[in-house]
């Protein structure tokens, strides 16, 4: 039975790059609009003025007074199993590691540990408003499944993999080449295209993959055209020294993952921020992307992402939280410390471009931006309400914004998880506050 619902509130979404058309090009927003779902599907957008009055008499229509319809956010790179870990004290990237993330993921060798777990960080991700991941799991396959089928209880259109890591990690941890391989066809051939779900593979990073890993990551690839493929690259520079110890036949740390088959389509790098030119180069050739997650960056001391950089290059540049190093679900944060990041190194980031890159740019890192990123006729009805009085500052911080362009940078500064009214995954509420 065909079940059609209308949404009334101020609407606004990305419909290209900002940094290719100019910000005034680069949006569509209504005032007073209407976006009217069928079975989970937009099927029309517009003013409330010019659409009300073709609507069947029998749809209900939801008015959400003081409120900004928006996609659902996109988060190109998370580590759901690091949920409880966040806002631990005083590390960079390979004593984090060592210090907290290998003991916590430890835990998820209990299936019912991670299925409470996944639940526990599905839910925050829809309190925050993000309707579509890209997910690290651990080395243990049980996670994975607890995952995806926490993730299609929800019909949420997510991505996923077990981690590979057979060398350099603690013995509770550690996969062998052909384990690794073996699990991974296995969770592939029972969750990769069920709904909304995908999967990718997914080495943890060089330095805890042997090349033997490697190469059978890069046949999986082969294998099950339509897979992605989720690393970490070149976060920090300790880091990018030991990757040259591990691989000294291979001309820098993304020469190892190119040696392997593993850059190209649907390949998102997380981090980035110490990469050559010729790496930029070959990334943005090769249709790659990467995840910029910025609260991790900061929070680790990793470094400033050059966005205008890899964008001269080319590459396509989405939007991370990175759980547990990162330190809040809520994109509108990762954008708040964005913004920062790059006023750091001379660049701006307009608030239409941070609505792009956590909704329409990520979508187009991921290879979605058929079915997800803006509100088009036609796409997923993935969209987050936002609460023009989430807090009294909040509140009359807008009342106060001379035009849509103000109104969008304070939510985005002073937004996060208490902007977000209600949440919506194929046209269904998955949250409401």
């Amino acid at each position: 039975m065909s079940q059609c619902k209308a949404y009334r509130a101020s609407i606004l979404h990305s419909v290209a790059d900002p940094s290719e058309v100019g910000a005034e090009a680069s949006y569509e927003y209504f005032e007073d609009g209407l976006l009217v779902v069928e079975n989970g599907t937009v099927i029309d957008l517009g003013s409330a003025e010019s659409l009300l009055s073709s609507l069947s008499p029998e749809v209900e229509v939801v008015h959400y007074a003081d409120a900004l319809i928006t996609p659902g956010f996109v988060d190109t790179h998370i580590h759901y199993p690091q949920v409880g870990i966040i806002g631990s004290y005083g590390s960079q990237l390979l004593d984090w590691l060592e210090t907290y993330t290998f003991p916590c993921e430890g835990e998820f060798a209990d299936s019912q540990h991670a299925s409470e777990q996944a639940d526990l960080f599905l839910r925050e991700m829809l309190r925050n408003g993000t309707t579509t991941a890209l997910v690290f799991g651990t080395v243990h396959k049980q996670s994975m499944d607890a995952f995806f089928e926490q993730a299609s209880k929800l019909n949420l259109r997510v991505i996923g993999g077990k981690v590979l890591m057979d060398r350099n990690a603690p013995d509770y941890l550690l996969d062998t080449a052909e384990s690794g391989y073996a699990d991974s066809k296995e969770l592939i051939e029972r969750w990769h295209g069920k709904g909304r779900l995908s999967y990718a593979v997914t080495p943890r990073f060089a330095p805890t993959s042997s090349a033997e890993q490697l190469e059978l990551a890069g046949k999986l690839l082969k294998e099950f055209p339509g897979l992605y493929m989720h690393t970490h690259l070149s976060e920090n520079r300790q880091e990018i020294e030991w990757v040259k110890e591990l691989f000294p036949e291979r001309g820098g740390y993304l020469d190892v993952y190119d040696h392997h088959g593993l850059i190209g389509e649907r390949s998102v790098f997380a981090h980035c921020v110490h990469l050559r030119d010729d790496e930029c180069q070959r990334l943005g050739d090769t249709g790659s992307a990467v995840a910029f997650c910025p609260t991790s960056n900061l929070f680790l001391g990793s470094g400033l992402l050059d966005l205008a950089r890899l964008e001269e290059h080319g590459v396509r540049v989405g939007l991370g939280t990175d759980i547990g190093a990162g330190t809040s679900f809520s994109q509108l944060q990762s954008l708040n410390e964005a913004y920062k990041i790059l006023q750091l190194q001379g660049q701006k980031l307009d608030p239409f471009k941070g609505l792009y890159l956590a909704t329409l740019g990520g979508a187009k890192s991921l290879y979605l931006d058929y079915k997800i990123g803006n509100l088009k006729p036609g796409k997923e009805a993935d969209f987050v309400v936002l609460d023009y009085n989430a807090t009294p500052l909040v509140g009359d911080r807008l009342k106060r914004a001379q035009s849509l362009e103000e109104k969008l940078f304070a939510l985005m500064i002073l937004g996060d998880d208490r902007a977000v009214k209600e949440t919506f995954s194929a046209g269904a509420s998955v949250h409401q506050r």
